[in-house]
């Protein structure tokens, strides 16, 4: 073997080592975020951790699409993650039942409580409090 052909075979072997230290990495990296963003979709933790968290107010007007309603709820402090609430949304019960309204949220709710205030029947609500 000549020293261009040693050479060659050298530098073959670092870039194959290299391709798949870059390939290792990316998938641990995916790996780490798929196994972070699995975890958020169903522990369903809220956002305050202290028993006293904040009321905001927010408005769901008419047409609005469930993603579009997670990134109102991520802009006001409501969830941590759009997308994980989408997903939230779309694995529960609640994913065709929101409806539009004005609502007071609170930071120590789960995203299944705002799902399910989001869901309800205004009507049904006004009901029960009559008949109590």
């Amino acid at each position: 073997m000549s020293a261009k052909q040693v050479i060659g075979a050298f530098l073959g072997v670092v870039f194959k080592i290299v391709v798949w230290a870059i390939i290792i990495m990316l998938v641990y990296k995916y790996a780490i975020y798929g196994y972070k963003f699995g975890f958020d979709v169903f522990s369903d933790r809220p956002v305050a951790t202290t028993a006293t968290g904040i009321t905001v107010n927010v408005a769901i007007v008419e047409g609005k699409s469930n993603m579009e309603i997670a990134r109102l709820l991520e802009e006001k402090g409501l969830i941590e993650d759009a997308n994980v609430f989408y997903v939230q949304l779309m694995l529960s019960d609640y994913k065709d039942a929101l409806r539009p309204g004005i609502y007071d949220f609170s930071t120590t709710m789960t995203a299944e409580d705002m799902m399910k205030i989001m869901a309800e029947d205004p009507n049904k609500a006004e009901e029960e409090e009559s008949d109590s």
